[in-house]
């Protein structure tokens, strides 16, 4: 199973620690399909930087298909992080030249070359969905915590496999997922944090919860938790099996610094 993950990019900057990762929503979501078993490539822009220059290593290190990944001049994207007991506690967000990325003729030839597609709110290509969709792919977006944001409505009707992030559930928020489902995915899913999860596939809600493990780093859980869903769709597992493979693998995830180990 081959995806390719497109889009944003971004290293996490420990402020208290003084360390950096590697990271961003369609980044994590490639090395953890890896590391699951999967083939992944990123397509994404990085700039001419020290941040660049490692995240680029550390994808090569996990196997990640980087032939598509462009370097352009300028800084590359970077998140300040503090964590409180654990907890990711986001602070300033620089874009760099992630601001003004887009994709090629042939990176879009490129990317139909893989079974599945998975982007997110932040990766500017919500426009180029329908001609993706158009060419056969399959589609997975990360709404991430803008059910607002103006690209939902651009882009879920190319979508078949859509992700948001939410701390509850509730009446409310189930009849949002069934609203995002009559628009065209096949599943419409919410992380809840600590709560677990929470998935629809047109006839039945299905829960899930977390697994009990030591939590030293929540900063990549939710995108963890994508690649395990992601993994199990591959293999044509069922909405309940996606949704325990997506808790399995934010489990192992949560329990290291950064949203992944860099060698």
């Amino acid at each position: 199973m081959k995806i390719a993950a497109v889009g944003d990019n971004s290293t996490d900057v420990y402020l208290e620690q003084g360390e950096t990762y590697p990271g961003g929503n369609t980044v994590n979501v490639a090395v953890n399909l890896i590391r699951l078993g999967g083939e992944a490539a990123y397509v994404g822009f990085i700039g001419t930087d020290e941040y660049g220059a490692k995240l680029k290593k550390a994808l090569a290190a996990k196997g990640v298909d980087i032939s598509h990944l462009s370097t352009k001049p300028g800084t590359s994207p970077y998140t300040e992080i503090t964590l409180d007991n654990g907890n990711r506690v986001f602070g300033k967000y620089d874009e760099g030249v992630m601001e003004h990325f887009y994709l090629t003729e042939e990176d879009k030839q490129f990317i139909c070359q893989h079974d599945l597609m998975h982007t997110s709110v932040w990766s500017r290509i919500e426009n180029d969905l329908k001609e993706l969709k158009e060419r056969g792919l399959v589609i997975s977006f990360d709404f991430s915590d803008q059910p607002q944001h103006e690209c939902v409505d651009i882009a879920m009707p190319h979508v078949d496999y859509a992700f948001f992030s939410f701390q509850d559930d509730s009446p409310e928020l189930r009849e949002f997922l069934t609203r995002c489902w009559s628009k065209g995915p096949k599943f419409v899913v919410a992380t809840l944090g600590e709560n677990g999860s929470i998935g629809y596939d047109g006839s039945q809600f299905v829960e899930q919860g977390i697994l009990d493990v030591p939590v030293i780093d929540t900063m990549g859980c939710g995108d963890s938790f994508i690649a395990g869903f992601l993994y199990a769709v591959l293999k044509g597992s069922d909405l309940k099996h996606c949704l325990q493979s997506g808790a399995e693998s934010a489990a192992v995830t949560i329990q290291v610094n950064g949203a992944w180990p860099v060698e």
